[in-house]
């Protein structure tokens, strides 16, 4: 399993991004091991579509769930599209939200948690 937990530094101790499409960092981990890659998100800059585009670069990673602050509703349907759970709302260090994910105080969203263009 892996899950992507979008990120405003590099490692675990991080804090969480709050915007999914234009997060500083994706972190890609193995909840099990720990292991964990950082990715700078390249479309940070992007002048539209960031939220589809990250959406895309993430399934490609073959990541099971998400966890972000918010997504909007365009990443949002990008990433169920092809099976992936969001979780939204996180608050708190990488590491933190991965023990709040591996306990299971954390759920999945039915929809996306902000309107378009949020994060731009």
């Amino acid at each position: 399993m892996k899950i992507c937990i979008t990120s405003q530094g590099s490692d675990l101790n991080s804090e969480v991004d709050s915007r999914f499409g234009r997060c500083a960092y994706f972190i890609i981990v193995d909840p099990e091991t720990m292991d964990f890659e950082a990715i700078e998100n390249s479309s940070i800059r992007a002048t539209g579509g960031a939220g589809i585009q990250s959406a895309q670069f993430v399934a490609n990673k073959e990541v099971n769930v998400v966890i972000t602050g918010n997504c909007g509703p365009n990443a949002f349907h990008t990433l169920k599209s092809t099976n992936i759970d969001v979780i939204t709302g996180a608050k708190g260090t990488v590491k933190e939200i991965l023990e709040k994910y591996k306990d299971g105080s954390l759920k999945s969203d039915s929809g996306p948690s902000v309107s378009p263009k949020f994060g731009f």
